[in-house]
């Protein structure tokens, strides 16, 4: 028997054709949100290889362990970037107004480094007394209130003391700080080189503020108003050590009652190098603004030199990362500290804005990415038991150099009648560190 055809009506074609837009927009929903949800994958993942992924912690994870080695940088911002370097930015005008020689003011560097020194000595033991967020916190609100009593005083010895009393918080913030970022880096293996380079760019921030706000201050109030200039270097210390609550929680990476000392023997060339390194590397980070000033620098190129050399130290994660990753042994420790001297010697060179900027520039982006190798150094060959140790007696010699090198290259600036034979110094200085540096082996390979 014959099938009977079917009643094709407008209603039935009106039917299938709301099934068929119906079955479209759910294939159209389907497709859009498998697109999102793998755009989503794709964004919130990090670029890695497959192998990386099998030991990568979760994202979130490492999402928050960047998050925490930048809140630990605040430390050093506020007890190098700003405690220590903004001095350089401050000291023509006091010099200036208080008639002081270049050794003179170089002595308020050295009085910083010995206070420095003192918090480096002490850092490991306060450190497995209180622990290692407790030291830095103080630390850094130690570095705060000295700042304030340097827009206090006026006389010689309190200035001086105050800066004993910002690099000793220096001390123990730049030591427990860098704990606790090694103990973030440790749990991190893949990134760790990033990490370590992360929380020693926080100096660049606080070069970059200070640059920013000193020169404009003192032109602001006239000569003689770097107490101004200190008071206003107080002020955006503050949220900087408030902001180093992000990181409250964060531990040791070995428990305080089993820190341990490491054989300094097997360290003994990073030693030596990192001595002339601290003294090279702060001569010119102690005069380099009166150079700036005395080759004609208004204040708008001042505050762009140094904010040049901020923004430069805040970007040498991403730029010598690949370094610290690569080189073993010394060797990273010496390349960098070979760029620190390049940077270094550039305004010998020419004194042409392009070549300031350029100095300003490398100098800024590898001076504390050498700081970086030598944590990585420590990382790399020593127990976590040993770090804080390690770190404290790397951080004294450095200390060491720092507090020689500002009065010594003050006196050959007075004796010489010039800056630029003391800058020629502090680049000598630095290469013997490069040389220092590339005699230390790894433990395995001594």
């Amino acid at each position: 028997m014959a099938m009977s055809q079917p009643i094709i009506t407008l209603e039935l074609i009106d039917h299938h054709r709301r099934r068929a837009h119906r079955s479209r927009n759910v294939a159209m929903r389907r497709t859009i949100a498998c697109g999102l949800r793998s755009l989503w994958n794709l964004l919130s993942t990090p670029s890695r290889s497959s192998a990386d992924r099998l030991t990568s912690p979760e994202p979130e994870h490492a999402r928050r362990d960047v998050a925490v080695v930048a809140a630990l940088a605040l430390a050093p911002a506020i007890g190098l970037g700003i405690a220590r370097f903004a001095y350089a930015l401050v000291l023509p005008d006091m010099r200036a107004d208080l008639g002081w020689s270049y050794a003179d003011a170089g002595w308020m560097n050295t009085t910083n480094a010995a206070g420095y020194l003192l918090g480096a000595l002490v850092a490991a033991r306060a450190i497995a007394s209180v622990g290692a967020y407790r030291v830095m916190v103080a630390g850094a609100w130690a570095c705060v209130v000295a700042l304030m009593l340097c827009a206090v005083f006026r006389h010689a010895i309190p200035l001086n003391a105050a800066r004993v009393l910002a690099g000793l918080g220096g001390g123990f913030a730049f030591v427990s700080g860098g704990v606790l970022a090694a103990g973030v880096a440790q749990r991190n293996p893949e990134r760790a080189a990033f990490l370590l380079g992360l929380f020693y760019a926080g100096p660049g921030l606080g070069i970059l503020l200070s640059g920013v706000a000193v020169p404009f201050t003192l032109e602001r109030f006239g000569a003689g108003s770097w107490g101004a200039a200190w008071a206003a270097l107080a002020v955006l210390s503050l949220p900087l050590a408030v902001g180093l609550l992000l990181a409250r929680g964060e531990s040791t990476a070995a428990p305080p009652s089993v820190q341990a000392s490491p054989r300094y023997a097997d360290m003994r060339w990073l030693l030596c190098g990192y001595l002339f390194f601290g003294a090279g590397y702060i001569a010119y980070m102690t005069f380099m603004i009166a150079w700036v000033q005395g080759s004609g620098g208004r204040v708008s190129f001042q505050a762009l030199f140094w904010a040049t050399i901020g923004l430069a130290t805040m970007a040498s994660p991403w730029l010598w990362t690949v370094i610290l990753k690569r080189f073993l042994h010394g060797h990273a420790f010496a390349i960098l500290t070979g760029i620190t001297a390049i940077g270094a010697v550039l305004p010998l060179v020419s004194n042409t804005v392009p070549m300031l900027l350029a100095s300003a520039a490398l100098f800024g982006s590898a001076f504390f990415a050498v700081v970086a190798a030598t944590t990585a150094f420590v990382r790399r060959n020593l127990l976590q038991t040993q770090w804080a140790s390690a770190i404290g007696i790397l951080t004294v010699v450095f200390g060491i150099g720092q507090m020689l090198g500002p009065v010594a290259i003050g006196l050959v600036n007075d004796a010489m009648q010039n800056l630029s034979s003391g800058l020629w110094a502090s680049v000598l200085l630095l290469l013997v560190a490069v040389m220092l540096g590339a005699f230390q082996r790894d433990r395995e390979a001594a």
